[in-house]
């Protein structure tokens, strides 16, 4: 598709050989210990392949602001190395059907970004995760830190954090993907038999996602499949951290139906 392209194109591959993969080279920011006050975005359990050897080493990894450390341990303070997000990619890797169970993911630096592109110097570092799960989880993770500054990695974000973010490009009420997936199923998907319950193209909502998620604004047009405009929406809702109708305010009108009853 075509947004999904030019989002690919925005990502045009510049990679280092000036360093071991996984550790910080001398023209980027080194490493050092983060501040209490860097929020853990993620935290978890991966393998990191070593750029020479290429065996796997079992680490913990934390994702802090805008940098992913790794750490021998959960019990380590300093961090073994770090890799800078900022201008950065994420990218899942096909999986192998010979080699089962083994599911990678490579981030890729200074592979993203625009005009303020941070100019990085280390290699691209393999990851590996020990679920299918546990890789989106930690894809998603790291797409929406690299580029949140771009307006993207909406999924999986919360609702008052894009509509406040979003704001600043003008007055929403909604994130732009809602008003734009609903005003397109009014206009064509009312009369559609099995809305919101026949699935949409699967890789084609994957597409769009990365699209979104990647800061682009990609338009329907009439060629657009309705189901996958619906299951882009359902997707998206499905994956806020906090529903539509936030868990305190659930609780309140389930207690006030039961007084009702």
């Amino acid at each position: 598709m075509l947004p999904l392209f030019h989002c690919k194109v925005r990502m045009s591959l510049s990679r280092s050989k000036s360093m071991v993969m996984g550790e910080v080279s001398h023209g980027s920011t080194q490493c050092t210990s983060p501040g209490l006050q860097e929020g853990v975005l993620k935290a978890g359990w991966l393998k990191k392949q070593r750029s020479i050897m290429k065996n796997w080493q079992l680490r913990w990894f934390v994702l802090r602001s805008d940098f992913l450390y790794f750490y021998k341990d959960e019990e380590e303070t300093k961090p073994q190395g770090c890799i800078p997000l900022k201008g950065s990619q994420v990218n899942e890797l096909t999986a192998n059907p010979e080699e089962p169970g083994r599911h990678l993911f490579e981030i890729v630096p200074g592979a993203a970004g625009e005009k303020d592109r941070t100019a990085v110097s280390h290699e691209a570092l393999l990851l590996m995760a020990n679920s299918q799960t546990d890789m989106d989880d930690w894809v998603k993770a790291i797409r929406r830190v690299i580029w949140a500054p771009f307006g993207g990695g909406i999924f999986g974000q919360r609702l008052e954090d894009t509509v406040q973010h979003e704001k600043k490009f003008g007055p929403r009420l909604a994130p732009l993907l809602v008003e734009q997936c609903v005003d397109f199923i009014r206009e064509q998907g009312l009369g559609e038999e099995g809305l919101f319950r026949m699935p949409g193209q699967a890789n084609l909502v994957r597409e769009l996602q990365d699209a979104f998620d990647c800061g682009d604004k990609p338009q329907f047009d009439s060629n657009t499949d309705v189901h996958t405009v619906a299951s882009l929406l359902k997707l998206y809702l499905r994956e806020l951290p906090e529903p539509v109708i936030p868990f305190d305010s659930w609780m309140k009108y389930s207690h006030t139906q039961l007084k009702t009853k």
